[in-house]
């Protein structure tokens, strides 16, 4: 059975980030919580993680899923095809909300537990059908970070597991599905090892806060983020890898460089935590820090993607899958003007130093919208894969209006010329929101056969789709900047100053006859 509504019991952070996350790849939410107050939280935590969603994703365009709320249980569970549960982390209540999650949802609906550690065996413990009971444990912010730890329980049944494999993969999500279930999972239980090792070290006031941080943020967690543990390790061995890493290291470490179990609680380790904490905020509120993290997230998540490592392989997928549904041209198309394909948000790593969009990412949103008419008219990996492809020969671009991070914007274009081998291209980009011009794009694209290294015609499909979008573009007015050559006017000769009136000359009076 297809999931197109998303049950969700708890509507607190973890709660409100799977609801985010959901409703703008268009998954219908219904949510629950025990009490009304609760539906204003949660919109107001939606609508702090979309504009990083945007941003992300980078197409303001989404079409949006429908939220709606309700404080009855059964009401949730009976419209779900698939349960979040996100209650608190309180065991007890878990295993009785799961008892009466499973009487109220249909046989064919999973059970998620998004539980940081307790054990799925027992959260299905009272449940009629315990095979459809799993853990997914998110990571916050869950609408943005894309790991999902998947654990069975022992009667959870593997087309289940699988089943909800499927499930997260369509909602952006890497699925680190595990063999069996073990307390804490694998992330938790490598968070909280270091945790209890942070603590041991500012409770002998080795350090501050702010420098065992520091030791991450510069050094390992640079690694970390795309190469994990063992694979630093294999790297650290050499060109011999992880067996000369072995060969030359003692593997378990025994060493004294841990202290295992947690530092016993005092007053002084409390007082070093918090205020190391406050100090290193350097007076930030919490939201400001957590609006800073996520432009962080996704820049990175961006890179990722460019070099093909880490989380970046995530939105790679995600992307690749919105590419492939989006438009194409097909005989008998209506068009009517220039073709608006391509919608984005002005990425945070494209504003320069005066707080605004730096002029060269322009042409890099150009790209994008020409890359989206590329595919609208056939030329798309497959087209490349054969050797043939476009460069470009020429471009001009000209800037109307500043654009700040975050702001949406469309990009419009039309074909200004068409050849076997050529075709001239105006775009125009506009603000999202407003419909302001904000800069214009001049540039001629050259087909090339890579395989033979030269310009070469056109596929006969290839040139047929832009035939058509020519037969229509060829009647429109042409755009003022087009051919627009820059100069600056020459001046004329300067008027010579005018004459002091008490010193010039007049001239004598004509005589009256």
């Amino acid at each position: 059975m297809s999931i197109k509504t998303v049950g969700i019991a708890g509507t607190g952070l973890i709660g409100a980030g799977w609801a985010a996350r959901l409703l703008i790849r268009g998954y219908d939410v219904i949510a629950y919580d025990v009490v009304p107050e609760a539906e204003a939280k949660l919109k107001a935590a939606i609508d702090v993680a979309w504009p990083s969603m945007i941003r992300l994703l980078n197409t303001p365009k989404l079409k949006k899923g429908k939220l709606s709320f309700t404080t009855d249980l059964r009401e949730m569970a009976s419209k779900a095809d698939f349960i979040h549960e996100a209650a608190p982390e309180r065991e007890e209540l878990k295993i009785k909300l799961f008892r009466d999650l499973d009487s109220h949802a249909r046989p064919d609906v999973i059970i998620a537990s998004s539980s940081s550690g307790f054990l799925p065996s027992r959260l299905q413990s009272e449940c009629a059908r315990p095979e459809r009971v799993i853990i997914a444990h998110p990571f916050n912010p869950v609408y943005l970070l894309p790991l999902v730890e998947t654990v069975p329980g022992d009667k959870t049944s593997s087309d289940a597991m699988d089943r909800a494999g499927k499930y997260f993969e369509a909602i952006g999500m890497h699925v680190l599905r595990l063999k069996k279930e073990i307390d804490g999972y694998i992330c938790d239980r490598l968070q909280e090892a270091l945790w209890r090792e942070a603590l041991h070290v500012l409770d002998k006031d080795i350090g501050t806060t702010a420098d065992i941080d520091d030791s991450i943020v510069y050094s390992a967690g640079m690694r970390w983020a795309f190469m994990g543990s063992f694979l630093t390790y294999h790297a650290a061995g050499g060109p011999g890898g992880m067996r000369a890493f072995i060969s030359q290291f003692d593997p378990t470490l025994d060493l004294p460089w841990t202290d295992l179990k947690y530092p016993k609680w005092n007053d002084a380790l409390e007082k070093r935590l918090v205020e190391g904490c406050e100090a290193q905020a350097q007076g930030q509120t919490v939201a400001e820090i957590e609006a800073k993290r996520n432009d962080v997230l996704v820049d990175m998540m961006h890179l990722f993607k460019q070099h093909k490592v880490g989380a970046g392989l995530v939105l790679a997928r995600e992307e690749e899958r919105r590419l492939k549904a989006l438009e194409r041209w097909k005989k008998g198309a209506k068009i009517d003007g220039p073709l608006a394909l391509h919608h984005g948000t002005v990425m945070t790593s494209w504003v320069d130093y005066n707080n605004h969009m730096q002029d060269a990412y322009y042409l890099v949103a150009f790209g994008d919208g020409l890359d989206a008419f590329f595919r609208y008219t056939g030329d798309d990996e497959a087209y490349r894969a054969s050797g043939l492809t476009f460069f470009t020969a020429e471009t001009h671009l000209n800037y109307y209006r500043e654009m700040k991070a975050g702001e949406p914007f469309t990009i419009e274009t039309r074909l200004v010329g068409l050849d076997e081998k050529r075709m001239h291209l105006f775009h125009r980009m506009l603000h999202g929101k407003t419909g302001e011009l904000v800069a214009t794009n001049e540039i001629m694209q050259l087909h090339v056969d890579q395989k033979a290294g030269k310009v070469s015609p056109m596929r006969a499909d290839i040139y047929e789709a832009l035939s058509a979008v020519w037969s229509v573009h060829k009647k429109l007015k042409a755009p003022p900047e087009l051919g627009r050559v820059m100069s600056m006017p020459k001046k004329g000769k300067p008027k010579p100053a005018p004459k002091n009136k008490a010193t010039a000359k007049k001239k004598p009076a004509k005589k009256k006859r």
